[in-house]
Parts: structure tokens; sequence; C-alpha cells
């Protein structure tokens, strides 16, 4: 009996041995906030981190600030599809989000099923809250938990807190995260 179990626990080490390292690779980005296996949320990554996307799993990209801001990456599509990923940008005017912007982003992330995404911006404030309206509204989850996501990272005001209200009115959606 020794004998087998020896010889199991010596089978075990090897396979662990020769499997990659049990830690997932972190996203190298500002304000990463995993929502789910399927989603993530983050500033801008670097060149580098984008190149990587695939390695970590990723299937799409949508990024939501426009592309001539200053700490924008150059070539990032470039750098998105050459690894076979989808990449979409909702160029989103930080002073004036809209109703507009956020049905733009709710047809994006319905049009990728069951993908891997990441959804950034500069620093995860656009992505956080557009995640946010799209768990609630769309997928239905309870309000109050998916805010969370938005609260870990900033406390929206002016134009993104009447953006958050008049959707989730649009919606009849019942939360009051104000």
């Amino acid at each position: 009996m020794r004998r087998i179990l020896g010889s199991m626990a010596f089978a075990l080490l090897l396979v662990a041995a020769a499997s990659p390292s049990a830690e997932p690779l972190r996203l190298a980005a500002p304000n990463v906030v995993e929502i789910s296996p399927r989603l993530v949320t983050s500033g801008q990554p670097s060149a580098e981190a984008l190149a990587g996307l695939k390695a970590q799993g990723f299937d799409a990209v949508i990024y939501l600030a426009p592309p001539t801001v200053h700490d924008a990456v150059r070539d990032e599509q470039l750098i998105v599809t050459r690894q076979g990923l989808v990449f979409i940008n909702i160029p989103i005017r930080f002073d004036n989000p809209t109703d507009s912007d956020f049905e733009k982003f709710a047809s994006a992330m319905n049009g990728l099923g069951k993908r891997r995404v990441l959804v950034h911006c500069q620093i995860n404030l656009r992505a956080s809250v557009m995640v946010f309206l799209y768990r609630a509204i769309v997928l239905k989850e309870e309000p109050r938990v998916a805010y969370e996501s938005v609260t870990g990272v900033w406390s929206p005001d002016g134009p993104w807190r009447r953006l958050i209200k008049d959707e989730l009115a649009k919606y009849k959606v019942a939360f009051e995260p104000f």
C-alpha cells in the first residue's frame, strides 16, 4: 500500500512540475478589475501588455477612449488584431458620455458573445461605468453588486453621474448609487 501511495505522490509531483504555473498572468495596467473570468476592466495597458493579451486568454478588446488622448498606445488596434483578437474602439468623450455611447457599447458586448473581453480606457473610469451599466441593464445583475466594481476605482460625478442616473431610469432599473 505504501508503495502505491508513494508512486501516486511521485506521479502527482511530476504532473505539477510539468504543468504551467498555477498563477494566472496578471494584466499590466492601472486599476485592473476582474469582473469575471470572461470580463476584465482596466486603465490603459502598455504596448507590451497589449501584445501579451492572447497569451492571457483574451479574445477581444474594447477601448473606450478616443485614440487621440495623450496616453493612447500608438498602433493599439494593430497590436491587438495581429494576435487574432477582435478590437473595437468606441471613442467616448470623457466630458460628455451619451446614451448613444452606452448603446454602442452594449451592442459591442452582445456581439462578442462568450469571448473573454478586456474593456479599457485611460484609467478605468469610462470602462468601469459602461461595464456597470451593461451588467445592471443587459445582464440583469444585482446593481448594488455590479456597482462595487465602480466604487473600487472611483466615485462618478458630473456627466458620468448623470449618465448612470439617466440609463438606469430609462431601463427602469431601481438603484440609487449616489
